[in-house]
């Protein structure tokens, strides 16, 4: 299914990309990610309706529409854009329109990702590679440290990775690689894939 017939089935409108660049090297233009390969993510990894979803730099919330409409997934998307984050807000009373309910179980902030405040049901956090690393750090850092306060198996599912976040990941934290989805064009592009860091 084209991207634009998932968005119709969904009542969204997320297709158009982001136009410019942010004016910060820390922060990286926004792309959403596209409904076949998260098909394909999630023929593997399913969640669960108890799963507390967050995506750092949601976008207009694609990723937490889909997740709710195949599992029941709640969750938080994540925005620094307050033109995005307005366009997630919309997406949302269009979704609640077709998913009665969904407006408490999908929420989204306006906001930093190193701002974010680490809930303790929080925990599947998705990363299409965002930003920089130091401010994946950052987040890693504050979600290790509710887990440690909360404790619960945590999954940071990686699109795109950079070298920097797995080398991190792997030599600086308690994170375990978990389970690997290599996509179409990853003979080409080794980081067409997923990767799922597991915390138990």
């Amino acid at each position: 299914m084209r991207d634009r017939q998932y968005d119709e089935l969904l009542n969204i409108a997320t297709t158009k990309e982001q136009h410019g660049f942010n004016d910060s090297p820390h922060f990286h233009r926004y792309e959403a990610t596209p409904y076949e390969l998260l098909d394909r993510l999630f023929a593997v990894y399913p969640l669960d309706s108890s799963d507390r979803l967050i995506d750092f730099g949601c976008g207009k919330g694609r990723l937490n529409f889909y997740a709710h409409h195949l599992f029941g997934t709640g969750g938080t998307g994540v925005e620094m854009s307050e033109a995005f984050f307005k366009q997630a807000l919309k997406n949302r009373e269009r979704y609640g329109k077709k998913h009665k309910g969904a407006n408490r179980e999908i929420e989204f902030e306006c906001g930093l990702a190193q701002s974010y405040e680490i809930k303790p049901q929080d925990n599947k956090f998705y990363f299409f590679n965002p930003f920089s690393v130091q401010i994946f750090m950052t987040v890693v850092n504050k979600i290790l440290r509710s887990a440690e306060t909360e404790p619960r198996q945590v999954d940071l599912i990686l699109f795109f990775p950079s070298a920097d976040y797995t080398d991190y990941l792997e030599r600086q934290t308690q994170f375990e690689l978990f389970q690997e989805v290599v996509l179409p064009g990853a003979e080409k592009e080794p980081r067409e894939r997923f990767l799922v860091y597991r915390l138990s």
